[in-house]
């Protein structure tokens, strides 16, 4: 190629470049449309077709519509400036959102038919129908709706007050202004009546009311910047363009019309693709020439643009849709107890209604007479017969009856218990001092309510690497130029103490960030190209200024002679490239559409950006076309060094090539991100080839996209080496210290990066998932059959290894002295053969024996492939953690999802259950929250279970001793406050606010979060444990009062207080005994409910029209009574405080073991007190 051949034609085919936008649609794949395929199958496509994590022809769904022709009837027609006529033939969507779920006339029937979906409030519903009856009514037909309608009241209020937000943003939201042309003129119009069609000026800081095309800009090029934070989360400018047809068109003095042929409405908020017929001429328009609903115009006075899509119809809208709902571990365990209850309950009622059918079949002669069956009435003279059914008839009554009277057996209050548990457990997290993070000032957010008690039970942690375990805050570190390495080692110059910095019309202009110079490196760029060497840095420093979509802004300083250039990108890398570029003194001073200006040593020079092609998934590059000062044209092309080096001309500087490699591997060893530079000079003939292809590619309405990735391609190639670049992305603050401590705790750590391995494997040292111990299994695989061989050979070497003391190793890696950690290393490529094939059994096999995993260059769908592949293959939880858009389908794919708000935009937090600033928030989240969590619900779902079935008990052994009647001694009132007043306070009281262990134990000793994993907390031992014990205290609650008023003439409801206060006093000192932590408010609501219960029994037999007026108060007058109180107390309590001594004593857990070791060290805080731990075990496979 000629190498100084100048392009003669230059400044007659700029303006045709203007005419068509320069970068309007230079790649309508953008950097983000690789993850738009993941969001499509996010949203739409999981539910209609099985989704490849493996797969990389999932990519090419990014590019299906861009691939078909937009006719008439798949597109939507807008006449500019003409609603009317846009809105005849379809009456397209107006700009009123609703976000509400409910309206006046709905809230009713649809939060009620939401609420039953809930098996248990069908059951307690039911049971209310049925005890209206007057063969079944047992209960007050009042008194047996009431625990039913408060739950449902409770939930009704709740529902009722968020969606009364809703509509209140909603109404603020409809009622803001915008101008919109009316008349020939702009007017102030609310953002509800705005219909497609419609021209709208917004200005600087403006919000945008709906999805528009952009006409015209302040800015003469027509570009406008915007931010979208409220649509993506990204804080970094963006930059959209108006088509130089419409730029000059002023609204309000000339009549502007014209026809947008666009898609119809979709999520997709990084695609858009139409076609604008103006003035005689048709020109494509992609997704540069779109702003959306949400975004705000910044750096820019003033834009202009038409309405196409409006309301519920704009993308940011159409992807409102939340993450799927989770539900939690223990409670899908809990329904199972519930159905054994249930089943409990139905034996209880039948051997009731067998009973009543042998005592009918005993006493059938005797039933005319008999009191309560009594069937003759002869009060009217005549011989009638009362309302008795016959002997069939009244057993399936008797049943019935039954269900009603021990209803309480399925306990409704601990639903409501849960929820109001959760949020006070939410509370706590979130006011957590240890979870707030100073640097970004957010606390941690908890957003899924249901699933707090997961976080006690996690046993595989999924996370990414950039922005999670690292800072995302790129610095420059090193450079490779021509073969040369300059990295580092020498000292820094200290002449660039203060910057670089070049004066502008008596002003000084400094970079905001400073970059650490090498002195050499400078030196070089300080001479221009007088050297071969200087010539080299000079083109590498160019392209690093040059190849990027960063936006400078100025930023004023206290001192007015001083600005800052603050460089807004999408990318943190190429903003620490840019920086870079400016500290060797090579500064970006502005960026237009159709040029930039650099100032390269103190000399300001203009170049024409003649195209510019976005870096995407499929080239993993980017590159500009520039037009020098002296009529050249270059290319300049950066990438992923596995992209660049299969482009580059390797005829020539084959040995630079060779050894930019071997630095390149040198800077990845170190952990840093690295991308390789390449240019080359086009002559006049490839540059009109190049042109005259990319504009049949940019008004292609055809397969655009993939047309302009072809132009790019081909331009792309036959480069010459400039060099390389290493940047480093530190760890978070304590991030070594952190993984550490989960993997103590039995947590099995996974990296899933798209880093590449070289750099993954540095991070995985310096975070100390890595070890010098561990020996690596790295699979780099390009076949199906090579990854079947590696994975094979792999397993047999992983046996070999981790079975040398006998024992499968494990996360922690304490199973024994000769015990050898493996790690696992695997990449993308591999995976694509290995993720839905028969391999994947084989990859979930090896991982099992492996202590660490670490898959590089890995796509967002096989990060959910990944966390799919352990889910499907074990009953352990998991948990993924990410903190970008990359990461949302492996955090909705995990058991528990968290979000880091980090510099990749709040993507991952909108989509997570659990949101917070820094990974090592995870320690306190997992290790302290989550123990407490999990212990807390799983002993209250169980008190819940006992509780309600002391009472039913209780009642089933006085119905054995009334003919099996149903009549009950304990009155109705009490019946129904049981579970709402008298012990359902210190249930969430102890829930919320009880702790076994204190938070200083947990984090030292992280092998006591193994309690989640055995379950220790919630289990099926447990649980028939609690049913003996509460058959026993059932038992003798009843049984001490009968006996010892046997004989007596004590009336039913009398004894029936007695049996009503010794029940809420057991269950209440039951809890007592199990509580670790007491504080006032624990005290109160124990001993408080206790006298609430006094109370309302004095109160309920105080009024006269009640069963049992005064009996309560002619009971306490006996010692007899108080003697009975405490014989049932001390009885029934004794066995099980026998027992847990001797549990502790002699097989202590863990926690009962850190909990005495915790009064030791407040005794003596010393800190040398030795625990041993249990052995952490892996849980049986699905």
């Amino acid at each position: 190629m000629d190498s100084k051949t100048p392009v003669e034609n230059l400044d007659s085919i700029e303006p045709a470049l203007s005419s068509s936008s320069r970068r309007s649609n230079f790649s309508t794949h953008s950097k983000a449309s690789g993850g738009n395929s993941i969001r499509e199958v996010n949203f739409s496509d999981l539910g209609s077709k099985p989704v490849r994590y493996g797969s990389r022809g999932a990519d090419s769904e990014t590019y299906s519509m861009s691939q078909k022709e937009i006719n008439d009837e798949d597109a939507r027609l807008v006449h500019i400036n003409d609603p009317v006529k846009t809105n005849e033939r379809f009456e397209f969507a107006g700009n009123s959102i609703r976000t509400g779920k409910y309206s006046i006339l709905t809230f009713l029937p649809r939060n009620l038919f939401e609420q039953f979906h809930r098996v248990a409030y069908i059951y307690f519903l039911v049971i209310a129908v049925l005890n209206q009856l007057p063969q079944l009514a047992v209960f007050g037909r009042g008194a047996s709706i009431m625990p039913l309608a408060f739950v449902l009241l409770v939930t009704a209020v709740k529902d009722a007050y968020e969606d009364f937000r809703r509509h209140r943003s909603d109404r603020i939201e409809n009622n803001r202004l915008a101008s919109v042309l009316v008349n020939d003129q702009f007017q102030q119009k609310k953002w509800k009546n705005i219909q497609v069609g419609e021209i709208i000026k917004f200005r600087a800081n403006e919000t945008l009311p709906c999805d528009m095309v952009l006409l015209s800009t302040s800015d003469p090029t027509g570009v406008a910047y915007v931010q979208t934070i409220n649509l993506d989360g990204e804080s970094n400018l963006k930059t959209r363009y108006a088509k130089q047809e419409t730029l000059l068109k002023i609204p309000e003095k000339e009549k502007v019309s014209g026809l947008i042929k666009c898609e119809k409405p979709n999520r997709n908020i990084y695609g858009f693709q139409a076609n604008l017929e103006i003035d005689g001429k048709r020109l494509s328009l992609g997704p540069s020439n779109i702003i959306l609903r949400g975004c705000e115009l910044k750096n820019t006075a003033w834009a202009v643009g038409v309405a196409v899509y409006a309301g519920r119809e704009t993308k940011v809208m159409l992807n409102s849709s939340g993450a799927p709902s989770k539900r939690s571990r223990l409670e899908t365990h809990m329904n199972l107890e519930i159905i054994f209850l249930s089943l409990f309950l139905i034996a209880l009622c039948t051997v009731v209604s067998v009973c009543a059918a042998v005592w009918l079949r005993r006493h059938r002669d005797e039933l005319d007479y008999l009191p309560f069956y009594r069937r003759k009435d002869f009060s009217e003279g005549e011989e009638e017969n009362y309302n008795y059914y016959g002997w069939g008839w009244e057993i399936f009554f008797t049943f019935l009856m039954s269900v009603i009277v021990f209803q309480i057996m399925i306990p409704i209050s601990l639903y409501i218990s849960m929820e109001l548990v959760r949020v006070g457990q939410a509370y706590f997290m979130i006011r957590d001092s240890q979870m707030y993070d100073e640097s970004s000032n957010s606390r941690f957010q908890c957003r899924a309510l249901n699933i707090n008690e997961d976080l006690g039970q996690i046993k595989y942690v999924f996370s990414d690497k950039t922005g999670t375990l690292t800072e995302n805050k790129m610095e420059f570190q090193c450079a490779s130029i021509w073969g040369v390495d300059y990295s580092g080692g020498k000292p820094i110059s200290q002449d660039q103490e203060d910057g670089y910095f070049v004066q502008v019309d008596g002003e000084v202009l400094r970079p905001k960030m400073k970059v650490k110079t090498d002195p050499e490196l400078l030196q070089f760029a300080r001479n221009g190209k007088e050297t071969k060497e200087g010539t080299h840095v000079h083109d590498f420093f160019l392209a690093l200024a040059a190849c990027n979509t960063i936006v400078p802004l100025i930023i004023d300083t206290p001192d007015p002679t001083v600005k800052l250039i603050d460089y807004q990108g999408e990318s943190p890398d190429e903003q620490a490239l840019v920086y870079a570029a400016a500290s060797y003194g090579f500064m970006l001073i502005e960026r237009t559409s159709g040029h930039i200006v650099i100032d390269i040593q103190g000399e300001r020079q203009r170049f024409n950006v003649l195209g510019l092609h976005e870096f995407d998934s499929d080239r993993k590059r980017m590159s500009v076309i520039l037009g020098f000062p002296d009529k050249s044209v270059k290319v300049f092309v950066k990438g992923a060094d596995t992209s660049m080096f299969s482009v580059m001309d390797r005829s020539m500087n084959i040995n630079v090539i060779r050894t930019t490699e071997a630095h390149l591997y040198s800077y990845s060893s170190f952990g840093l991100r690295t991308l390789v530079i390449g240019m080359r000079e086009l002559s006049t003939s490839e540059f009109e080839e190049w042109h005259s292809a990319f504009e049949a590619a940019s008004t292609a309405v055809m397969g655009r996209a993939s047309l302009l990735r072809k132009v790019a391609s081909n331009i792309e190639n036959n480069l010459h080496i400039l060099g390389a670049s290493g940047i480093e992305d530190k760890l978070q603050q304590g991030v070594p210290e952190a993984i550490e401590s989960l993997r103590t705790a039995g947590i099995k750590v996974w990296v899933l990066t798209g880093d590449k391995q070289e750099t993954a494997i540095s991070i995985g040292y310096s975070s100390k998932l890595l070890t010098s111990k561990m020996t690596q299994i790295i699979i780099n695989s390009n076949s199906k059959e090579s990854c079947k061989k590696s994975l094979e050979d792999a397993i047999i070497m992983s046996k070999k290894l981790t079975t040398t003391s006998g024992t499968t190793n494990d996360t922690g890696g304490t199973s024994g002295a000769g015990l050898t950690p493996v790690a696992l290393i695997i990449d993308g490529t591999s995976l694509v053969y290995i993720l839905d094939s028969e391999l994947e059994e084989r990859l979930f096999q090896l991982a099992c024996n492996c202590s660490v995993v670490l898959c590089c260059r890995v796509a967002p769908l096989q990060k959910a492939g990944i966390v799919a592949l352990v889910k499907k293959r074990t009953a352990d939880m998991t948990l993924a953690i990410g903190d970008g858009a990359n990461d949302v389908s492996m955090i909705q794919m995990a058991d528990v999802g968290v979000g880091i708000s980090g510099q990749e935009g709040r993507q991952a937090v909108m989509s997570s259950d659990f949101a917070m600033g820094q990974f090592r928030f995870l320690v306190p989240l997992l290790l302290v929250h989550g123990h407490w969590n999990y212990q807390r619900m799983g002993y209250m779902i169980l008190y819940n279970f006992y509780r309600n079935a002391v009472f039913v008990l209780v009642l089933f052994w006085y119905v054995l001793f009334t003919c099996f009647s149903l009549t009950t001694a304990i009155t109705e009132w009490s019946s129904v406050l049981y579970s709402v007043i008298y012990t359902s306070v210190p249930t969430i009281v102890v829930g919320i606010l009880d702790k076994d262990l204190s938070r200083r134990t947990l984090l030292k000793y992280p092998q006591l979060y193994g309690a989640g994993h055995r379950q220790e907390c919630y289990n099926k031992r447990l649980f028939w444990i609690t049913m003996i014990d509460t058959f026993w205290q059932s038992a003798v609650a009843f049984f001490i009062p009968l006996l010892a008023y046997w004989g007596s003439t004590i009336d039913a409801s009398s004894i029936g207080d007695l049996w009503t206060l010794a029940v809420v006093i057991l269950v209440n000192l039951h809890l007592a005994m199990d509580i670790i932590r007491w504080n006032w408010i624990t005290h109160a609501a124990i001993w408080g409910s206790i006298i609430a219960t006094c109370i309302c029994v004095i109160i309920i037999d105080a009024i006269p029209s009640l069963v049992g007026y005064w009996a309560i108060f002619e009971m306490v007058k006996t010692g007899l009574f108080w003697l009975c109180l405490l014989s049932i107390i001390i009885a029934a309590l004794l066995p099980r405080f026998v027992v847990k001594v001797l549990y502790q004593l002699y097989k202590p857990c863990d926690v009962q073991i850190a909990r005495e070791a915790e009064k030791f060290q407040t005794q003596s805080e010393s800190g040398a007190v030795e625990i041993e731990m249990n052995p952490i075990l892996d849980t049986p496979r699905r």
